[in-house]
């Protein structure tokens, strides 16, 4: 049963029971409210005889302290206080969340001595502590060994800092950035017999909620738009496809917006050119990059971002009916430009050259980003620790290496160029889908280059961050929410008025 926090701010706090949390940097002998918490004196042998330095995300789990007023003490390291980054105050959180699997309430004394503690850093701390928390355990009937127990309330924190009003306002953010993470994380999760192009586009809809504004296209719709790039991928599926153009108006009413878009296949069996069958069921997650979107937009509607934004996500199932368009088929997609369908599994790109084609026509935006997990070949480049970034504008991929510097969704700079173009020249049409075995993540990029004109654009290959990456202090999940948090701090730092 996945832990829930209920938190609170406060400048003092004597703890009555529960467990006390106390941070101390490397190299110190003095602890975050070692006084309080410990009046006896107990913690300084303690963590001599337990070797306890203070090294980062190290822990000293000290039970029925004598003499202290909580029942169990938990020191915590923090490492070098001089090299304490944002994303730091975060893992710290999730390390502590790891430990209070049994706990009913807890009092955190965040203002270790030598440690300059932000509003914005208590903030990240219990954002921290909540994303390490998240479960997706929707359904399991058997939630835990012993089922019989009332379900689990939320775990009380008291936060001790000097910063409690500075913690309290980032707070707020902090919440709704984890909100979107979580929105996105949840719709990876889902199984694709229950998600489908309609039932995303109903949970997209739900953001109007917040105040974004929210179209659905069907197909009749994408029709007349000349969409035939985009349909060619949904024509064998029973279920059909959506487009939906979410639009966020925080900013100044004539100015220019940043785009979003992200390639939504709700399952891909590969079509025609049909997947092996080992590990498919993972192809549930191939619309990380549209959660992504979602959950960014999410974001930005509740934080009230000073930016105007837009965000489209392309919905549809690839599947091996008899309906199913084949390898060699010709398309045409909204551009007017005609694509051969050399393999039917490079369908993402498909779906994200007719909705970039839309976006850039409709909203003439400043900057157009795309998110997809579009090839394993960036896996095979990258592994799972990087996101694969490909971009036409050097200051546009700059902030983006940036955001994903300070967040930790970090990003790998790939190239584009007229050798990788010419690999995806068609005898037939005016393209083809792929370019082959060799440089496939590049020649995706290419291809999707072809419908972005001039307009500064970046495409995030996600594939290997979006599902299935390494889990660690904030991330327990199979689904990441990758790109959520990266996305907002670029907007952050680059974008609102």
């Amino acid at each position: 049963m996945p832990m829930k926090f209920e938190f609170a701010f406060s400048k003092s706090h004597r703890p009555a029971g529960g467990v006390a949390v106390l941070l101390q940097v490397a190299g110190s002998k003095e602890a975050a409210g070692a006084t309080v918490a410990d009046p006896e004196g107990v913690l300084p042998k303690a963590a001599k005889v337990g070797k306890f330095t203070g090294k980062a995300l190290s822990t000293l789990d000290i039970v029925a302290p004598h003499g202290s007023p909580a029942d169990r003490i938990l020191l915590f390291g923090l490492g070098d206080a001089a090299a304490l980054t944002d994303h730091d105050w975060l893992r710290a959180g999730g390390a502590v969340a790891a430990k209070l699997r049994s706990a009913e309430k807890v009092t955190v004394f965040l203002d270790a001595p030598g440690v300059d503690v932000t509003g914005k850093a208590a903030a990240d701390f219990a954002l921290g502590m909540e994303m390490n928390a998240y479960s997706f355990d929707s359904y399991k009937t058997k939630k835990s060994d012993d089922d019989s127990k009332p379900q689990q309330k939320p775990i009380k924190v008291t936060i001790v800092t000097g910063m409690v009003i500075a913690a309290k306002k980032a707070f707020v953010t902090a919440q709704a950035i984890g909100e979107g993470v979580f929105l996105a994380r949840d719709l990876v999760n889902e199984p694709a017999n229950v998600l489908g192009p309609v039932e995303f586009a109903a949970k997209a809809k739900e953001l109007e909620k917040l105040g974004v504004d929210v179209e659905i296209l069907t197909e009749r719709e994408m029709k007349k738009l000349g969409m035939g790039a985009l349909l060619g991928v949904a024509q064998g599926s029973s279920r059909p496809p959506r487009l939906v153009i979410m639009q966020w108006k925080g900013g100044k009413a004539k100015e220019k917006p940043i785009a979003f878009i992200g390639k939504g296949v709700v399952f891909d069996t590969g079509g025609i050119s049909i997947k092996p069958a080992s590990g498919m069921e993972e192809m549930k997650g191939d619309m990380g990059g549209a959660a992504a979107v979602t959950g960014l937009m999410h974001v930005l509607a509740a934080r009230q971002a000073n930016v105007n934004a837009v965000g489209i996500i392309g919905l549809v199932e690839n599947m091996p009916d008899g309906s199913a368009q084949r390898p060699g088929d010709i398309v045409t997609s909204m551009s007017g430009q005609t694509i051969e369908v050399i393999n039917t599994d490079a369908e993402g790109r498909l779906v994200l050259c007719d909705a970039l084609w839309y976006c850039n026509d409709r909203f003439k935006p400043q900057a157009m980003i795309d998110l997809a997990t579009l090839t394993g070949a960036i896996m095979v480049a990258l592994s799972s620790h990087y996101a694969g970034l490909f971009s036409n504008d050097d200051r546009l991929a700059e902030q983006l290496l940036a955001a994903g510097s300070t967040t930790q969704e970090r990003l790998w700079r790939m190239p584009l160029g007229k050798e990788y173009d010419k690999m995806i020249d068609s005898k037939f049409a005016d393209m083809k889908n792929t370019g082959g075995r060799h440089g496939g993540s590049v020649t995706a990029a290419q291809f999707l280059k072809r419908f972005v004109k001039d307009t500064p654009w970046a495409h995030l290959d996600i594939a290997g961050t979006a599902m299935g990456s390494p889990t660690d202090e904030i991330n327990q999940s199979w689904g990441s929410g990758f790109g959520v948090r990266l996305l907002d701090e670029l907007v952050r730092a680059s974008y609102e008025s």
